[in-house]
This record gives structure tokens, C-alpha cells and sequence, in this order.
């Protein structure tokens, strides 16, 4: 099962500077895990105590995980799933 990753900026050095990378699972967690093991590090980065960091927006197929089953959402062949760090802060 192929899924194309997309990777924000922050999150390029541990994918050696790829903007987009495949991995396999029919869940978001499953995903995570196959990264993992050839992107070593980009799990802690995700996922805090079994559920995605607060801060990470997930999306697959343009539809945020958060209103789908967060880090249980199932997947498919040819999912899109974009990682997005959350933006906040700024100046009055």
C-alpha cells in the first residue's frame, strides 16, 4: 500500500530534505511507525503518549484527522496525508 507523506520544512532533516515521502499502514498510527523505521526520529516529533502532539495537524485527503479517528484513522492505497506544524503567536 503506497501513501504519499507530505513534510513540512521543520520535519525535512529527518527525511534527508524530501518534501514528500511513501509509506505503508492502514492506519495513521501504522503510518507513523513505518516512517519511523526509515526516518528515524519523525515519530517523536507526531505523536506524544499514543495520540498526535497538540501542535501537529494532520491531514489525509485534505480532511483533518482530529474529525476523523485522529491517530486511528484507517488509510488506503494512493491516501494523501499532509503534516502540518500548527502556527500560532505573533504581535499586537
Amino acid at each position: 500500500m503506497a501513501i504519499e507523506v507530505r513534510i513540512p520544512t521543520i520535519l525535512r532533516t529527518y527525511t534527508d530534505g524530501q518534501k514528500a515521502v511513501e509509506g505503508d499502514g492502514g492506519t495513521l498510527a501504522e503510518l507513523i511507525e513505518d516512517l519511523e523505521t526509515r526516518h528515524s526520529g519523525i515519530r517523536e516529533r507526531l505523536v506524544e503518549g499514543g495520540e498526535l502532539r497538540r501542535f501537529v495537524n494532520v491531514y489525509l485527503n485534505d480532511e483533518d484527522v482530529r474529525f476523523l479517528d485522529g491517530i486511528s484513522t484507517k488509510l488506503s492505497d494512493g491516501d494523501n496525508v499532509t503534516i502540518l506544524p500548527a502556527v500560532a503567536g505573533g504581535m499586537r
